[in-house]
C-alpha cells in the first residue's frame, strides 16, 4: 500500500509536461536540438517539474507527430515516409501538436529550426491554436512590421511567448540581456555590435596591404562563407539582426529602409559565383584605401551593425576603429555587442562565438526552458 502512494506522490510531482514539435528536424541545428533536449531531459525534469517530450518532427517534406513522443527512428522515418508518416502540411502540423499538448494538459512550444521565407507565415495560425513559438529564424523578427506586431499583441491577449534569442548571437545572450535592461527601466541609447561570423573573420584578417578579395578568397576556402559569398558580403544577414535588436528597443524600423552598405561591387551582383570571385579583385582599391587611411590613424577597420537608439537610427556599414576599442580586439569569428546606457556607465558586452551548430541549438533550448518555466496552462 505505501508503495502505490509513494508511486502515484512521485506521479504527480512530474505531471506537468511540455510537448515539442520541431520544424527543420532534419536541420542541423534541428538535429543538435533534439539531442540536446534528450541528453538534458532527466536532469531538467528534477529541476523544473516537467518532463520535456519531443512529440513533433517535420522537415521540408514530410512530418511525424506521436503524442507519446516521438521515438528514436525519427530520422529514418522522415526520409522515407513510412506509414506514420505524412507529407508535410504545416498548419495540420500545428493542429496534431496543439491536440498532443492539450490531450497532455501540458505546454505546446513550436519550434521554427528551418531557414525559411514560409514557415514564418504560420506563427501566428500556430499561437492561436494555443502554441507558443520558439526560433533561430530571422524571417519573421525582420519580415514586415505589421506581422510582427500582430503576433507580439497575440502573444499577450493569449499569454503564450514569441522567443527567439538565438536570432542574434546565437547562444550569445543578447535578446535576454537588452531585454531585461529595458524591462527593469534602463534606457538603451545605443547598440553597436559585430554580427557576422563570416564578417569579422574577414575584416579580423584584412591588413593594409592584404587585398581585400584574397581574404574573401581564403575566407570561402576555409568554409567561413556561404558557397556564394556574396549572401554575406551583402550585409543582409547583418542587416536582419540588427532590424531584431532595433525592434526591440521600440524602433518602427524595415529591413528595407535600413542604412546598408554592401560590400558588393554593383556591377558584380548578378554574375555566376565564379565570375564574381574572379572580378572582385577589380574593386580591391577603394577598401585598401581605407585600410591604409585607418592605419595611419592607427586604427581597423570593421564591418559594424549599429543602432542609435536616441535618433532613432539603424545602420550596417564599415567604419574605423581605434585600437583600444572592443571591436579591434576581437580575433577569429567571433560576434561581439555593445549596449550603451544610462544605467551602465562604462558599456555592457556581450562577444564570444555568434555562429555554430551547437551554440546556436543552445541558444533556442535555453527559450524552450524559459517557457517551461513560465507557462500557464490558463
Amino acid at each position: 500500500h505505501t508503495h502505490t502512494h509513494t508511486h502515484t506522490h512521485t506521479h504527480t510531482m512530474s505531471s506537468k509536461k511540455a510537448c515539442i514539435a520541431i520544424v527543420g528536424a532534419s536541420g542541423t541545428v534541428g538535429g543538435a536540438l533534439i539531442k540536446a533536449i534528450q541528453a538534458q531531459a532527466g536532469a531538467l525534469e528534477s529541476t523544473l517539474g516537467s518532463q520535456l517530450r519531443i512529440v513533433g518532427v517535420a522537415n521540408t517534406k514530410n512530418m511525424l507527430v506521436s503524442s507519446d513522443g516521438v521515438d528514436n527512428q525519427w530520422r529514418e522515418k522522415l526520409m522515407t515516409r513510412g506509414p506514420d508518416g505524412e507529407e508535410v502540411n504545416l498548419r495540420l502540423f500545428g493542429q496534431q501538436v496543439a491536440t498532443a499538448a492539450s490531450a497532455a494538459v501540458s505546454c505546446g512550444i513550436m519550434v521554427d529550426c528551418s531557414a525559411s521565407e514560409a514557415v514564418p507565415c504560420l506563427y501566428t495560425e500556430w499561437m492561436q491554436m494555443g502554441l507558443h513559438i520558439v526560433t533561430p529564424n530571422k524571417k519573421f523578427g525582420a519580415g514586415p512590421l505589421p506581422r510582427y506586431h500582430e503576433l507580439k499583441q497575440l502573444a499577450m491577449k493569449t499569454k503564450r511567448q514569441f522567443m527567439y534569442e538565438a536570432t542574434v548571437g546565437a547562444g550569445l545572450p543578447i535578446i535576454s540581456t537588452l531585454r531585461s535592461l529595458l524591462e527593469t527601466g534602463d534606457r538603451v541609447t545605443k547598440i553597436e555590435g559585430i554580427l557576422s561570423g563570416t564578417l569579422s573573420y574577414i575584416f579580423n584578417t584584412y591588413k593594409a596591404g592584404t587585398p581585400f578579395s584574397s581574404v574573401v578568397q581564403n575566407a570561402k576556402e576555409k568554409g567561413y562563407t556561404e558557397p556564394d559569398p556574396r549572401e554575406d558580403l551583402s550585409g543582409m544577414d547583418v542587416a536582419r539582426k540588427v532590424v531584431i535588436l532595433a525592434r526591440e528597443c521600440g524602433l518602427q524600423v524595415e529591413l528595407d529602409t535600413l542604412v546598408l552598405e554592401s560590400l558588393v561591387p554593383e556591377p558584380l551582383v548578378g554574375l555566376d559565383v565564379d565570375e564574381f570571385m574572379a572580378k572582385l579583385p577589380e574593386y580591391d582599391a577603394s577598401m585598401a584605401q581605407r585600410a591604409s587611411a585607418a592605419e595611419a590613424a592607427n586604427q581597423v577597420v570593421r564591418y559594424v551593425g549599429s543602432v542609435d537608439v536616441v535618433a532613432g537610427k539603424a545602420a550596417i556599414k564599415v567604419a574605423s576603429y581605434a585600437r583600444e576599442h572592443p571591436f579591434a580586439q576581437l580575433g577569429g569569428s567571433d560576434n561581439i555587442v555593445v549596449f550603451e546606457t544610462e544605467r551602465y556607465k562604462s558599456p555592457l558586452i556581450v562577444r564570444g562565438p555568434g555562429a555554430g551548430t551547437e551554440v546556436t541549438a543552445a541558444g533556442v533550448f535555453s527559450d524552450i526552458i524559459q517557457i517551461v518555466r513560465s507557462h500557464h496552462s490558463s
